[in-house]
């Protein structure tokens, strides 16, 4: 028999504010993340603007000088890591650390040290170059750096799909835990690709929301005015345990984990399929695993990127899946608020819509101004709303095809 998996930790890393609660309190109040970009001078650019996450202090949760040896990407993931078991509350001197994994995965990885080194390797010669840039760069050590810091036995692995990866990675070790190799997963993703080198690629496939003048309003989904994504950085871990270990230790539960779907477009290397249909299938993937009917999903926690395509086809395909159930649901996108975090958006998402169906409140979608008229659901415009959601889906999609949902539910004995 399948076990029950549970949500108990949440730690948020994110240009709206850093911890659960400023991350949530941002959210239901509109508060874009969104400013000019201040890591580096992006005069040049033609996107000059990003989700940054501001006042971050690695050695508060780090030892300092084993912060030196991570990249940006991995010192949020493992500050996310420290606070989601705050968070839960988990002693883990009272726990068999065999039984505790880390999927912690990230879109692009270690970017910001690989930009340094290569500065280094073309100024001043190879023998300069840091003996731990390797360590540092690859996009697996935010795993492996969170499983060292906490002494973690347990299945440790990297995801990497690009715009999916987080929730890949959240699907991934709720299937651990289900099928019994694990009683704790830490789960999530990370990112830091705010550097020269992401922009400019991102700028040259005219990607990005070049709204230099109005930063905040940069990032709209689903309005007929967007015009690109803007990039955001952050970490989003959660902490999944079988129902039985969280009860056994009388944990809090924000929501149970309990449908997961990921396939491919199979179409093309950044564009998403015509009409959505992998990715409605992807959705009834997730409500198949469930044992849930459509009419049964209150919420819908889009990918909602604020591109011309991929909000046009993922209204499509959640139209195309649940029918005349789609005018009855609510859609919306925090992507309005953080940015796109690329591997580390899955993260934030799951964590809000935990949040969403704990607090009975939906954030909104802001920026939210003119009606495209091909894009006609309730994306709670500007404002969150109360409502009770006892069922929620969090959308994912990535370059490559990678499509992933996963499905969230009220917790219920």
């Amino acid at each position: 028999m399948k076990k029950r998996v549970v949500i108990t930790g949440l730690g948020a890393i994110t240009p709206i504010g850093i911890g659960k609660d400023e991350f949530w309190q941002a959210l239901i109040n509109g508060k874009s993340g969104i400013g000019p970009i201040t890591r580096f001078d992006a005069s040049d650019f033609t996107s000059q603007i990003a989700g940054e996450v501001k006042d971050f202090d690695p050695t508060q949760y780090i030892d300092k000088k084993e912060s030196k040896r991570m990249d940006r990407f991995t010192q949020f993931a493992v500050t996310a890591t420290k606070m989601a078991f705050d968070d839960a509350g988990i002693d883990l001197d009272r726990e068999d650390r065999s039984r505790i994994g880390t999927y912690i995965g990230t879109g692009i990885g270690g970017i910001e040290t690989l930009h340094d080194q290569f500065k280094v390797l073309f100024e001043k010669g190879p023998s300069r170059i840091s003996p731990f840039f390797v360590p540092m760069m690859i996009a697996n050590m935010a795993a492996g750096q969170a499983s060292i810091t906490f002494g973690l036995q347990g299945p440790s692995s990297c995801v990497i799909t690009a715009c999916a990866t987080g929730t890949n990675s959240i699907g991934d070790a709720f299937k651990v835990i289900q099928r019994g190799d694990a009683d704790v997963m830490v789960a999530g993703g990370t990112e830091a690709a705010v550097s020269p080198a992401s922009v400019a690629g991102f700028c040259s496939m005219k990607a990005l929301s070049t709204r230099n003048d109005e930063p905040t309003k940069a990032s709209r989904p689903f309005d007929k005015d967007r015009s690109g994504f803007v990039m955001g950085e952050g970490a989003g871990i959660v902490i999944l345990e079988s129902l039985d270990h969280a009860l056994a230790r009388g944990a809090h539960i924000y929501a149970e984990i309990s449908g997961y779907g990921h396939n491919a477009d199979a179409f093309h290397i950044t564009a998403p399929a015509p009409e959505g249909a992998q990715a409605a299938k992807c959705m009834a993937m997730a409500l198949e695993d469930a044992g849930l009917n459509k009419v049964d999903v209150d919420y819908v926690n889009a990918h909602g990127t604020s591109t011309g395509l991929n909000d046009k086809n993922e209204t499509l395909a959640i139209k195309n899946l649940f029918g005349e159930h789609a005018y009855q649901m609510a859609v919306s996108s925090i992507k309005s608020m953080t940015g796109h975090l690329l591997g580390a958006a899955g993260g934030i998402e799951c964590i809000a819509t935990a949040l969403t169906i704990s607090n009975g409140i939906i954030p909104p979608t802001i920026n939210y101004e003119t009606v495209d008229n091909d894009l006609d659901l309730d994306y709670v415009p500007n404002k969150a709303r109360e409502r009770e959601v006892n069922v929620a889906i969090s959308n994912s999609f990535g370059f490559g095809g990678h499509n992933a949902t996963i499905l969230l539910k009220k917790y219920q004995a």
